[in-house]
């Protein structure tokens, strides 16, 4: 497989696309994998042979012995998360890739995940946005609010007492005052946080630095990002979004490189449409074939645990993604859950009121309240896990990734027939050419 120098890997959906699995794939050719955004409520299930890996903050290609993997600016760590993903992995794994963390990547404190539990219980009803409760819209929300705490930050005993005693503070009297719970130990965190700096210390480099160079040197780079488009904090189905940018250009921001360094981006869709809490979902399947897929497809959260929310594929959604991120082609996986279903259908307008839409909106009542036109496509009864060349797919597997190309404008580059990297066939090798 050729393709060219920098690539960034996208999911064109509602996140947990299955991009682990492809990044994982494309990171044999990689010299650095990035993971430019998100934190640990992100989740990549990755299979080796028999063995399979859930990596909710390293890099997916940090499975390849050599591999320089870098964590970005663009992340938020929780230390203790990342500490344990990497003891982990070294017990099963001793010869994984080598890590390299931002020392601008913005952490993940205790007070952070404490509010994020307690400000989604204030919420009623459907205004609830189905966070993880893991921390990450609180650090985001600090960062943006210039209150945040940095990794450089905790490799300096001195600026992180003065920062974090201002900081607690505030959050202090927040809790005890909005909440009515107990302020949080000053002292703990402290001595907590510069010992996660002692042991982070030896990873810390800058990204920008070290992807400039690979690329300068001819070597090619990856770009990984964690959820999806529709999450993205800025394009996505606000305020039922992610905290960061997922999108294409969320991987300069969040490396520190320019949007020149960009060959290729590629979008990875589920040949069906899943989601995880709440918001619109225009092709959602609340019956039988709805809990089909999601039993067929494994589709519960690798971070939560939690069962996705099951449609048809939704290719107004996936022509929005093309747009927003400039897809170059789509990597389609998860082909064969639909495998035994004789009718299958693809959302290619909406209807609301009297008007026939074809754009993805950005009005949640529009979404909520459109009705799908759907395309139906005949199925295919044969097993094609055992497929290793596109060729030897059903006519109607074909057909249908076909008829994706025709609906999106772009070609599909990558077709997923199982979660093993055996089972990941190239559709057109002319696409990294």
């Amino acid at each position: 497989m050729i393709w060219l120098s920098c690539v960034v890997l996208v999911g064109a959906q509602w996140g947990d696309e299955g991009k682990g699995k492809v990044t994982d794939f494309l990171a044999e050719k990689a010299a650095v994998v990035v993971r430019f955004q998100g934190g640990n409520n992100a989740g990549h299930t990755v299979v080796v042979g028999s063995e399979e890996f859930k990596l909710h903050l390293l890099p997916s290609g940090i499975l390849y012995p050599g591999k320089s993997c870098v964590i970005g600016n663009g992340v938020v760590i929780d230390p203790p998360v990342l500490l344990k993903e990497l003891t982990d992995l070294a017990g099963r794994l001793p010869n994984a890739g080598t890590l390299y963390i931002s020392p601008r990547a913005h952490l993940i404190l205790p007070y952070h995940r404490l509010l994020d539990r307690l400000e989604e219980e204030r919420r009623a009803g459907a205004k609830k946005i189905g966070t993880t409760a893991r921390g990450i819209g609180p650090a985001y929300t600090d960062k943006i609010r210039r209150t945040g705490i940095r990794v450089v930050d905790i490799l300096d005993r001195e600026e992180f007492a003065a920062t974090l005693a201002d900081i607690l503070a505030e959050k202090n009297e927040l809790l005890a005052k909005v909440y009515g719970v107990e302020p949080l130990d000053f002292n703990a965190i402290m001595e907590e946080y510069l010992a996660y700096g002692e042991k982070l210390r030896p990873y810390v480099a800058d990204p920008g630095q070290l992807v400039t160079a690979a690329l300068d040197q001819g070597q090619n780079v990856l770009f990984e990002g964690a959820q999806g488009t529709l999450l993205d904090i800025d394009h996505g189905t606000y305020p039922y979004v992610t905290s960061s940018n997922p999108t294409a250009a969320g991987a300069c921001l969040g490396a520190g490189i320019g949007p020149t360094r960009i060959d290729r981006v590629i979008g990875v869709s589920k040949a069906y449409t899943t989601r995880v809490g709440s918001g619109p979902f225009p092709t959602e399947l609340s019956d039988d074939m709805g809990e089909h897929l999601r039993h067929a497809g494994g589709e519960f959260g690798t971070t939560t645990g939690r069962p996705r929310r099951c449609g048809w594929l939704d290719t107004v959604a996936l022509r929005y993604a093309v747009r927003v991120n400039g897809l170059h082609s789509l990597a389609v996986v998860k082909l064969d859950v639909l495998t035994g279903i004789p009718k299958l259908r693809i959302g290619v307008a909406y209807h609301y009121r009297n008007e026939v839409l074809t754009e993805f909106s950005a009005s949640l009542k529009v979404l909520a309240d459109c009705r799908v036109e759907y395309e139906e496509m005949p199925g295919w009864h044969e097993d094609i896990t055992g497929v290793r060349d596109i060729g030897q797919l059903p006519a109607n597997a074909k057909r249908y990734l076909e008829r994706v190309t025709e609906l999106t404008g772009v070609a599909v580059s990558l077709v997923g027939v199982g979660s093993s990297r055996a089972q990941t066939l190239l559709a057109d090798p002319a696409i990294f050419a």
